[in-house]
């Protein structure tokens, strides 16, 4: 019997008891590291169930928040009945990713935008292919000193993902002018595009880069030694949208050709020469500057 002015507790909810698929996946758990998710896993088996749920409705997946070192099992066993992926890092898997592990999870996820695999040395050209065929939609790709890419697999990324914007090649060593110009004829909407530490590139992939990307804002050139002041005045005809460019020891590029990109704001990684700096001074303040160099 309820005595007057007594308040009746109330029952204590469980976390367990909100909707799983409206509440805790996609407004509760989301907001959580994947590491303490997957330590959840650990507190009952109605948890082991939800987290895998979870996993299985993941659109992001990056290894480096569950730790510096993600064993082989443990990635296959969280992407195993994911088909929802739209980001995918890999960076820090390098040790052990091959195409056995890969393959399937790129086979499954054909919603994929976002994928970098830089320095998974492991890897084939048979990875490229497959993300080709299988992820149309892919925005954005990292392939940074992937060295097994070679030019059949970036024709077939040329042919299949037409919709690239962001593509990183630094260190793709196998790559030449010829199979450069072949993806941007195809992939004419990149915004961003490395090549840097590629000395088999020179002008002729420059320029058609430059002709066929209009809207290209960020260009890594650095180290590809056969660039040279032509193609970069190509460049800064066509790019007009160019926000950044990076010529580092490019030494056959001069400041007679970066002076038209530096004049239009675009920011570049080498520094203007003394002697023309202290001319554009000179014109700035009326006079000549005073220098003083003791060697």
């Amino acid at each position: 019997m309820e005595l007057p002015g007594e308040t009746r507790p109330c029952p204590r909810g469980h976390l367990l008891d909100l909707p799983w698929e409206d509440i805790l996946v996609p407004h509760i758990l989301c907001h959580l590291p994947l590491r303490q998710l997957l330590s959840l896993q650990r507190v009952s088996k109605p948890f082991q169930t939800l987290i895998q749920l979870y996993l299985a409705n993941m659109r992001c997946f990056d290894s480096s928040q569950v730790g510096p070192h993600l064993p082989k099992a443990a990635f296959c066993n969280l992407l195993k009945d994911n088909e929802v992926l739209q980001h995918l890092a890999l960076q820090n898997c390098s040790d052990w990713l091959t195409d056995k592990e890969l393959l399937p999870v790129i086979g499954q996820n054909h919603h994929l935008q976002e994928i970098q695999l830089s320095s998974c040395l492991q890897l084939s050209r048979h990875a490229l292919v497959a993300i080709s065929l299988s992820c149309p939609n892919v925005r954005s790709l990292s392939l940074a000193h992937c060295e097994w890419v070679d030019s059949l697999s970036l024709r077939s990324l040329a042919d299949h993902c037409k919709g690239l914007e962001s593509l990183d090649l630094t260190a793709c060593r196998q790559l030449k002018d010829e199979a450069i110009c072949y993806l941007v004829q195809k992939c004419s909407r990149l915004k961003s595009l490395s090549l840097a530490v590629n000395a088999n590139v020179g002008d002729t992939a420059v320029e058609e880069i430059a002709k066929c990307c209009r809207e290209l804002e960020h260009l890594d050139l650095t180290g590809c030694l056969r660039v040279k002041n032509e193609s970069i005045r190509v460049l800064a005809e066509y790019c007009t949208k160019l926000r950044s460019l990076k010529v580092k020891h490019c030494h056959k590029v001069a400041e007679s050709s970066l002076s038209i990109l530096r004049g239009r704001g675009v920011e570049l990684d080498v520094e203007l020469p003394l002697q023309r700096a202290l001319v554009l001074l000179q014109d700035g303040v009326g006079f000549a500057p005073f220098i003083n160099l003791q060697i």
